[in-house]
């Protein structure tokens, strides 16, 4: 589907104020994936989004799936329309992982991710496998050589040998994990994906910037947080890491960004892989 015009955008999220009875709350916003507005309903703090991407669309099944447990609530949801709860408490993961508390940051996301792949009864959603999203790194991997081809044959041999497959959130990182009052901490804008639970903590560490992603030791020391906190084998979330970090730098060159943190990212799990292999 076409990205919707500035004006069709604006349209489309007034509309469904007047549909659903909602009071705008702030500026009505949009990324490369959706239209935003914040909002009140019934004199709750929510968020309405607009979808310009089917990746958005599949995540508003998996919201309404989750039905707020470890995710915010989604509220309503008629075609491309999502009503969600906001979030609103004070705290921030980037925010803690900045002062000195990327360990216990990790540690909320590990937790989140915990809840978010709990089984759930009814029928799922429908979810992209997981290996079929990997086809970007696939593709450039035949035109780079270097880290792209090293972490593309990661990525085969994981995605052929997966475990523990559960519906996965897709990106979790400081940025997608929230702060809900009392509430807590919960999860937004899923990817919709289906595969090996441990995919979904490689994000978080090309998170929350590139001066804390490439610090040196960093990687090797949240691996540690995480495994622990996650029940993660050590190794295997290394080459997720490798795996994904290079798929997203897949995604910036195709995109006519710059690939230079996920490289960076992927090349220091690369190395600590290696490392881990020696006798």
């Amino acid at each position: 589907m076409k990205e919707l015009a500035p004006a069709e955008g604006l349209t489309k999220l007034h509309s469904y104020l007047h549909r659903w009875a909602l009071k705008a709350d702030g500026l009505p916003f949009h990324t490369h994936a959706c239209w935003l507005q914040p909002v009140r309903y019934h004199g709750e703090l929510a968020m309405l989004k607009i979808a310009t991407e089917d990746e958005e669309r599949r995540g508003a099944f998996l919201m309404r799936w989750w039905d707020g447990v470890g995710a915010v609530r989604a509220l309503a949801h008629e075609g491309d329309a999502l009503l969600l709860e906001r979030a609103s408490g004070d705290r921030s993961l980037i925010d803690m992982a900045r002062t000195g508390q990327d360990d216990e940051a990790s540690r909320i996301m590990c937790q989140v991710a915990a809840s978010l792949h709990t089984p759930r009864t009814g029928a799922k959603p429908e979810l992209i496998p997981l290996s079929r999203r990997f086809e970007s790194l696939r593709q450039v991997a035949k035109t780079h050589a270097g880290v792209f081809e090293q972490a593309a044959f990661i990525a085969e041999g994981l995605l052929a040998a997966q475990s523990e497959i559960v519906v996965l959130h897709g990106d979790i990182h400081h940025g997608n994990v929230l702060d809900a009052g009392a509430r807590g901490w919960l999860a937004i804008d899923p990817k919709g994906l289906e595969g090996e639970r441990a995919f979904d903590f490689a994000n978080i560490f090309c998170n929350p910037d590139a001066s804390i992603a490439t610090s040196p030791g960093r990687l090797a020391r949240q691996v540690a947080v995480i495994a622990e906190a996650g029940e993660l084998d050590p190794v295997r979330l290394v080459a997720w890491i490798a795996s994904f970090a290079a798929l997203s730098a897949a995604w910036h060159l195709e995109d006519g960004g710059k690939p230079d943190l996920a490289l960076a990212v992927a090349d220091i799990a690369i190395n600590e892989l290696q490392h881990r292999a020696r006798p």
